[in-house]
C-alpha cells in the first residue's frame, strides 16, 4: 500500500513539474478570456495609432527652396520610430492568433460550442483565413523604402522618393484599415459596445471622424506637392527645348543641387518659377483645389502649422461634402473630390447618427421622466385635485427622481443571480443597516438574509407612513430624515404620546411581534401609533412576508438577547413601559394614601375614646364626692355600670382599625400577586393599563 501511494505521489509530482516546465508561449489562450479581451482593446488603440501615423509620411516632402523639393529627415525618423513600435504590436497580435483557440463550427448547436486547442489546427485555420491580411498590414514597407531602397538607388531624388513612398503607404493602408473591422466586431460581440459610457462612445466616433479628416488633409498635401512637381517638370521640359543656356535639368528640381553653380545661373534666367506660381494670373497651369497649399505657403512652412492647416482642410471638406472645393479639369483631381464628397456624406451621417444615439441614451431616462411628469400634471388637472395635493405629488416625483434617477433597482436586482444579488445588497445596505442598534446585535448570516430582502422606501415631508389602527405591512428602518410617531392609546381621551424617530430608529415593530408568533393569524397586526414624516425620509423597508420568512428560517431571531434589544430600542415598548410604571406609581400612591387615612382614622377614634374616658372619670368623681362616702358597695356598683359602655366603644374602634389595616394589606397582597402571576409571552406587549381605574376623584 505504501509503495502504491508513493508511486502515485511521484506521478503527481512529475506531472506537476512537467506542467511547470511548459513555457508561456506554448499555452493555448481561450478566445473569451480576460487577457484576450484586454488585448483586443489595446490592439484596437494600436491600430488607430497606426492609421494616424501612416499619413504622416505624406508630410515628409516640402518646398525647401525656390524651384526645388527635399525631405524632412527629422520628421522621417520620428515617424519611423512610432511606426516600428506599432508594427511590433501587430507582430505580437499575429503570434497570439497562432496560440488562441477557436470554436469548432460544427459544435455550435447549443451554447458556446467546443474549443479547438490543437496548435496545428489553430495554425492551419489562421493561415487559411486572416494570415495574409495581417502580414500585409504588419510588414514595415515604408521603413524599408526610406532607409534601404532609396539610398541604394544610383540617383535618388525627392520626387521619386515622394511618389514611391506615397504609393507604398496607400497600398498598405487598405489591409491596415481592414484589420480594424473584424476586431471592432469582436469587441462589440463580447461587450456589446466599444465604449463603456455614452460620452466615451460619442468621443470615439468623433475621434474616427477626425482621423478621416487627418487622412484627407495628408492626402491633399502630398497631392499638392506632386501637382507642383508636375508643373515644374512640364515647364522644365519646355525650357530644355529652347536655345538659351543654361537650360533646365531634372536634377535642378532637387534641393541637393542648391550649391551647384550651374543651377544658380539657371535660377537667375529661368521662367519656370513664375509660370508655376499659383498666384500668377496667367493661369498657365491649373492648380485647382491644390492652389491653397501654395498661396497660403503651406508647402514651405514648418510641420506644426502645416499639419493643422491640412487637418482643417480635411475637416472642412468632409463636413461640407466637398462643396467648397474649386477643382480643375484634371481627372485625378475630380476623382479625389468625388471621394471627399462621398466620404463626407457617409462619415458625417454616421457621426451624427452615432453621437445622437449615444447622447440620447444618456438623456433617455430624463426624457422618460419628463413625459411621466407631464402625464401626471395632465391627470391632476383632469381630476381637479386640490392645490396642496398637487404640490405633494410634484414634490414626491421630484424627490424620487433625485434619489433614483429613474432607475428601477428592484427589477435590475431580480434579473441577477442569487449570489451576486446577495453581494450587491450586502454592499449597498450592510453599513447602513448596522447603524440600526437592533440589527447591530445580529450575526452575519441573519444580516445577509435581512439585507437581501430590504427594499428602498422614499417619503416626502408630511406623508403619513401609517395611521393608528391601520394594518402594518412593513417595518421601516430610517436612513435619512425624521419621523414623528404618536399614539392616543386607541382614541382614549386625555392620552397622547409623541416621539421623534431619527436615523437609526425603526417603526412598525408590531410586525415583528406578529412574525415571531409560532402560528400567527393571517390578518396583519394593527398599528398602535401614527407615523408621519417631518422631512424627506429615505429608509429601508422590510415587508411582512419577507420578515415572516426570515423569522421562520432563522431561529436566531427568537433569542432572548435580540428580544431584549428589540424591547429596549422599540419606542412602542418604551411607551408601554413608561405607562406601566406610571400606573404602578399611581397604585402605590393610592395605597399609601389609603393606609395614611386608615392610620389617621385609628388615631382619631383613639383620641375620641380617650376624651370620653377622661370625661367619664370626671363625672364619676363629682358623683362620689356628692354622696359623702356613704355606701361603698353601692358606689362601686355604680362606677362599674358607668365604665362598661366606654370600654366597649374603645374595643369596637380598635377592631375596626385592625380590620381596615388587614383589608388594605390583603388588597395590596392581591394586587402584587396579580401582577406577579401575570404570564407574559416572550414578545407580546401586554394590554395597556387603564388609567381611569386609578383616577383621583376630587
Amino acid at each position: 500500500m505504501h509503495n502504491i501511494a508513493y508511486s502515485r505521489l511521484g506521478d503527481l509530482q512529475k506531472s506537476f513539474s512537467l506542467y511547470r516546465k511548459v513555457p508561456w508561449w506554448d499555452h493555448i489562450l481561450e478566445p473569451d478570456s480576460d487577457f484576450v479581451f484586454r488585448w483586443h482593446r489595446i490592439f484596437l488603440v494600436t491600430c488607430l495609432i497606426a492609421l494616424f501615423v501612416d499619413p504622416l509620411y505624406f508630410y515628409l516632402p516640402f518646398i525647401g527652396a525656390p524651384g526645388c523639393m527635399q525631405f524632412n529627415l527629422g520628421l522621417g525618423i520620428v515617424v519611423t520610430f512610432f511606426r516600428t513600435i506599432v508594427d511590433l504590436f501587430s507582430m505580437f497580435h499575429m503570434l497570439m492568433k497562432f496560440r488562441t483557440a477557436f470554436v469548432a463550427p460544427n459544435s455550435r448547436v447549443f451554447g458556446r460550442g467546443d474549443l479547438v486547442k490543437d496548435p496545428t489546427a489553430i495554425a492551419m485555420r489562421y493561415l487559411k483565413k486572416d494570415f495574409v491580411i495581417d502580414l500585409a498590414a504588419t510588414l514595415p514597407l515604408p521603413q524599408i523604402v526610406i532607409w534601404f531602397v532609396l539610398p541604394a538607388l544610383k540617383n535618388p531624388t525627392a520626387t521619386h522618393a515622394n511618389h514611391t513612398l506615397a504609393l507604398i503607404v496607400l497600398i498598405q493602408y487598405a489591409p491596415r484599415l481592414f484589420v480594424i473591422f473584424p476586431l471592432n466586431r469582436r469587441i462589440n460581440k463580447t461587450t456589446g459596445s466599444i465604449a463603456k459610457t455614452a460620452w466615451a462612445g460619442a468621443a470615439y466616433n468623433l475621434l474616427l471622424y477626425l482621423l478621416a479628416s487627418h487622412i484627407i488633409g495628408a492626402a491633399w498635401y502630398v497631392a499638392s506637392i506632386q501637382r507642383q512637381d508636375e508643373c515644374w517638370k512640364i515647364e522644365c521640359r519646355k525650357e530644355m527645348n529652347t536655345t538659351h543656356s543654361p537650360s533646365c535639368k531634372p536634377f535642378f528640381l532637387d534641393c541637393d543641387s542648391l550649391n551647384e553653380p550651374e543651377r544658380k545661373a539657371w535660377l537667375r534666367i529661368t521662367h519656370v518659377l513664375t509660370k508655376c506660381d499659383a498666384l500668377n494670373d496667367d493661369k498657365n497651369f491649373q492648380f485647382g483645389m491644390f492652389a491653397d497649399a501654395f498661396t497660403a505657403e503651406v508647402a514651405s512652412t514648418n510641420f506644426i502649422e502645416k499639419y493643422f492647416y491640412c487637418l482643417w482642410f480635411g475637416l472642412k471638406s468632409l463636413s461640407s461634402y466637398g462643396q467648397n472645393l474649386a477643382t480643375s479639369t484634371s481627372s485625378g483631381e475630380i476623382l479625389f473630390s468625388i471621394l471627399i464628397c462621398s466620404m463626407g456624406l457617409v462619415l458625417f451621417s454616421h457621426l451624427i447618427g452615432q453621437v445622437q444615439g449615444y447622447l440620447q441614451s444618456t438623456s433617455a431616462r430624463l426624457e422618460e421622466w419628463r413625459v411621466k411628469r407631464r402625464d401626471t400634471e395632465e391627470w391632476m388637472r383632469h381630476r381637479q385635485l386640490p392645490i396642496h395635493l398637487q404640490d405633494r405629488v410634484r414634490r414626491f416625483v421630484q424627490y424620487k427622481w433625485i434619489a433614483t434617477r429613474g432607475v428601477d433597482e428592484e427589477s435590475i436586482l431580480r434579473s441577477l443571480p442569487l449570489d451576486l444579488r446577495r453581494q450587491i445588497q450586502r454592499h449597498l445596505s450592510l453599513a447602513l443597516v448596522r447603524r440600526v442598534p437592533f440589527f447591530a446585535q445580529m450575526d452575519a448570516q441573519l444580516l445577509d438574509a435581512i439585507c437581501e430582502r430590504l427594499v428602498q422606501s422614499l417619503n416626502t415631508k408630511d406623508t403619513f407612513i401609517t395611521r393608528e389602527g391601520d394594518p402594518v405591512n412593513e417595518m421601516l428602518f430610517i436612513i435619512r430624515g425624521q419621523l414623528e410617531s404618536s399614539t392616543t392609546n386607541g382614541g382614549r381621551s386625555g392620552f397622547f404620546n409623541s416621539i421623534t424617530l431619527r436615523p437609526g430608529d425603526f417603526c412598525g415593530e408590531e410586525l415583528l411581534t406578529w412574525a415571531l408568533v409560532p402560528s400567527p393569524s393571517i390578518s396583519l397586526p394593527s398599528s398602535t401609533r401614527t407615523v408621519k414624516s417631518l422631512t424627506e425620509v429615505e429608509a429601508f423597508a422590510l415587508r411582512a412576508e419577507d420578515l415572516k420568512f426570515v423569522a421562520s428560517q432563522f431561529k436566531r431571531l427568537h433569542s432572548k438577547k435580540l428580544q431584549h434589544a428589540f424591547r429596549y430600542y422599540s419606542h412602542q415598548w418604551r411607551t408601554w413601559g413608561s405607562c406601566f410604571i406610571q400606573a404602578a406609581w399611581r397604585r402605590y400612591v393610592k395605597r399609601k394614601l389609603a393606609m395614611e387615612l386608615a392610620r389617621q382614622e385609628e388615631l382619631y377614634y383613639a383620641t375620641m375614646m380617650d376624651q370620653e374616658y377622661s370625661h367619664g372619670s370626671e363625672m364619676e368623681g363629682e358623683e362620689g364626692g356628692g354622696g359623702g362616702g356613704g355606701g361603698e358597695t353601692s358606689g362601686t356598683k355604680n362606677t362599674t355600670k358607668k365604665k362598661s359602655p366606654h370600654l366597649g366603644i374603645t374595643m369596637l374602634a380598635s377592631k375596626f382599625a385592625a380590620n381596615t389595616r388587614r383589608g388594605l394589606h390583603q388588597k395590596s397582597l392581591a394586587l402584587v400577586s396579580d401582577v406577579s402571576s401575570l404570564k407574559m409571552p416572550k414578545l407580546f406587549k401586554p394590554e395597556e393599563p387603564d388609567f381611569s381605574a386609578f383616577r383621583d376623584h376630587s
